[in-house]
């Protein structure tokens, strides 16, 4: 229900959708836009000290986010110190913070979970949250951290893509939207995420848009005109990512030179017809960020725009986490199953996994801090802590229903286990593990060290009998020590399938044919 509430958002958000900012109607129509009057308040709490016990009750309810990122290694940089103020009361006047997605791919990866957590926690700590999905600036290519442009999508690929992030956002979201900080739920339980543009305000803790909706009715001469003209291209120069494409050997085009304009005009624009005032994102977009802080500085002569950024995740050697043989982790199921997310977590090495469920997942500071303790206990059993983390992030991306597929693979294949297999289970494994395909004569009766071999799970029969002689060796889950042993009919799962072990990790799936 809030997944599919939410995905027609973009489409109902707006009654009326001006092409641009009339100027010489912006007081008329506004006089004194929410962030201002935001603005206001924090410098008259900061001068007249408000009583302290007011002061802990908000806070009691609502903790401050930035406090509570801060604390969890997720502020990178803040355009302004005064945003710490503005979160301080929620519950009187929350703020809208927005998170941009540009369409490059069917679903979001984990590079962008990060993003999605951080509108949570606005989410918990009694604040709005806005996705916006690229579907416009996706046609130019953000150039931020990119060495070279990217390829141009077609229109039917880009829309096929804004729809599956959409459908990733709402469902993870959606699933969200219910909780705060302190366990409070929304009253609605994150049912109806529809924006009404006539009273600025939305139904829910969130809400998403696709940035196309306000620009498909845009002409490049209205832009010049009404926003290019507040640009300085020294500024823009300046920009790191700018400075490093036309310092590179292909320099940078003017399309994507234009990019940090178009998602400056963004902000702008949900700024004034939505009452938005924060942009959040990684520490690679705080020069498209402050664009848009800038714009409205000077088009709108107010402040109150904020703009918040996370550090990218990294590794504790400083490589992108994200990345496995495979490629990207997927936060879609179709393209990443639930087991696979949840093995790349619990392969986490102790030196990052503490770091990680600081800042991937909403347990408490304190509860993390036990889990830390108790990997220095001699009972500690390794990768308790990882299991932790790996069960927290699949349940926030996949759900209960993900988490729980996740764990039953888990323990299917885990050599030793005692859950009894059937075909259905192994059709699901063998999405996960390798697999080949076998006559039904060339298995039974069929030594299990010459089949060992044959299916290239171990390179000789001398490397089966040692794996034998450790103990690594098993059949269904079975461990198995006997040279002689052959394959019988029994050991056939529902006549279809057997599934060969050798070690933790080196596993076949066997599809009788």
């Amino acid at each position: 229900m809030a997944a599919a509430a939410a995905m027609v958002a973009s489409r109902t958000f707006l009654l009326s959708r001006p092409k641009l900012l009339d100027h010489s109607r912006i007081f008329h129509r506004w006089s004194r836009p929410p962030s201002f009057l935001i603005l206001r308040r924090c410098r008259v709490s900061s001068s007249s000290h408000p009583a302290p016990s007011a002061s802990l009750e908000a806070e009691e309810k609502f903790p401050n986010v930035v406090h509570v990122l801060r604390e969890r290694g997720l502020v990178e940089s803040l355009t302004s110190e005064t945003l710490r103020c503005a979160c301080s009361h929620p519950s009187v006047n929350p703020l809208t913070v927005y998170c941009g997605f540009d369409p490059t791919a069917e679903s979001l990866h984990l590079g962008n979970l990060l993003g999605i957590i951080v509108l949570s926690w606005f989410q918990r700590c009694g604040h709005k949250a806005v996705a916006v999905i690229g579907g416009a600036t996706g046609r130019v290519g953000d150039p931020s951290g990119k060495s070279i442009e990217r390829p141009e999508l077609d229109l039917g690929t880009l829309e096929k893509n804004s729809e599956g992030i959409k459908s990733i956002i709402a469902k993870i979201l959606g699933r969200n939207a219910g909780h705060s900080s302190l366990g409070v739920g929304s009253e609605n339980g994150g049912k109806d995420a529809i924006l009404s543009s006539s009273s600025m305000k939305t139904t829910d803790s969130f809400v998403i848009l696709n940035n196309y909706d306000w620009w498909k009715d845009i002409t490049l001469l209205e832009f010049l005109r009404d926003v290019g003209r507040f640009a300085r291209v020294g500024a823009m120069m300046a920009k790191e990512s700018v400075k490093k494409r036309l310092a590179s050997e292909d320099g940078m085009s003017y399309t994507e030179f234009t990019y940090q304009l178009l998602q400056g005009y963004d902000f702008l624009y949900l700024f004034k017809n939505m009452g938005v005032n924060v942009q959040i994102g990684g520490s690679d977009q705080w020069g498209n960020i402050t664009a848009g802080t800038e714009l409205i500085r000077k088009i709108l002569q107010i402040e109150g725009a904020y703009g918040l950024t996370f550090p990218l995740l990294l590794k504790s050697d400083g490589t992108k986490f994200g990345k496995s043989e495979g490629g990207a982790i997927w936060l879609s199921p179709s393209m990443l199953s639930p087991y696979k997310f949840y093995q790349y977590f619990f392969s986490v090495p102790d030196v990052d996994v503490v770091r990680f469920l600081k800042m991937l997942t909403f347990l408490s500071v304190d509860e993390i801090k036990e889990l830390e303790e108790g990997m220095k206990k001699p009972d500690y059993v390794p990768n308790s802590v990882q299991r932790r983390l790996a069960e927290e992030v699949t349940r926030f991306v996949h759900g209960e229903e993900g988490l729980r597929e996740a764990l039953m693979a888990t323990e299917a294949l885990r050599p030793g286990a005692e859950t009894e297999l059937d075909s259905e289970m192994f059709e699901k494994i063998a999405e996960d593990v390798p697999s080949c395909t076998l006559a039904y004569d060339q298995v039974l009766n069929s030594s299990l060290v010459d089949l060992t071999v044959s299916i290239g799970l171990l390179a000789s029969k001398s490397a089966v009998r040692r794996m034998m002689k450790q103990g690594g060796l098993y059949l269904n889950n079975r461990r198995i020590d006997k040279e002689e042993k052959t394959v019988e009919a029994s050991d056939i799962v529902d006549g279809k399938v057997l599934l060969l072990s050798a070690g933790k990790k080196n596993k076949m799936v066997i599809r009788i044919s």
